[in-house]
């Protein structure tokens, strides 16, 4: 790696925020499956793309179908997964979006390698949403294949879901009405935007 040097071009990441007159961030949804992230990122989407920002979601199962297809769900892959996906948000923000991502990410290490990866623009935002109602919500029937033992290493059945030690802004689904969640998502990213 040492013989790999990066190239420097003229166009900065700073010229492409203040092109697009916005701040990038990565707005990080983790939690359950089935809590409500790509949910929440769909409609905080709208809500940003509608004010006029520039905006791109990355969500768990798409980069699972592209990008990381050559990833399994063993402890390692789960890693480089993550580690990927903080790669490809670290380039989104280097060309001045706002992207939303919503991943499991089940485990403190993991965020906090985002963290490291992504600095002062990563914003997480933990949806916490019982196991029980997940469970209830499963369009896809994961939960009941993985309780049958058709699905191996399932975060909430066979894996832990670690709940993140202090996450910027915590999303309570049981416990509050969606669009009070995008009002207050929507505050907190405006209000880093315009932090000096």
């Amino acid at each position: 790696m040492s013989n790999i040097i990066p190239h420097k071009y003229e166009i900065t990441a700073n010229k492409r925020a203040l092109q697009k007159k916005q701040r990038p961030l990565v707005v990080w949804f983790s939690g359950l499956s089935g809590s409500g992230k790509s949910t929440l990122a769909n409609l905080l989407e709208k809500e940003l793309f509608t004010a006029g920002f520039h905006t791109y979601v990355l969500d768990g199962d798409n980069i699972r179908l592209g990008l990381n297809k050559d990833l399994g769900f063993d402890q390692a892959s789960r890693n480089e997964n993550i580690r990927r996906i903080a790669e490809v948000c670290k380039l989104f923000l280097d060309s001045g979006l706002i992207v939303i991502a919503a991943f499991i990410t089940p485990k403190e290490i993991d965020r906090r390698i985002i963290e490291s990866v992504l600095g002062e623009h990563y914003i997480e935002v933990y949806v916490d949403t019982p196991l029980e109602l997940c469970e209830k919500r499963d369009v896809k029937g994961l939960y009941k294949k993985a309780r049958k033992g058709e699905i191996a290493n399932f975060t909430g059945v066979t894996c832990e879901f670690e709940k993140p030690a202090d996450p910027d802004l915590h999303i309570e689904t049981q416990r509050e009405e969606i669009e009070e969640s995008i009002r207050r998502i929507f505050k907190y990213i405006h209000d880093r935007i315009n932090e000096n």
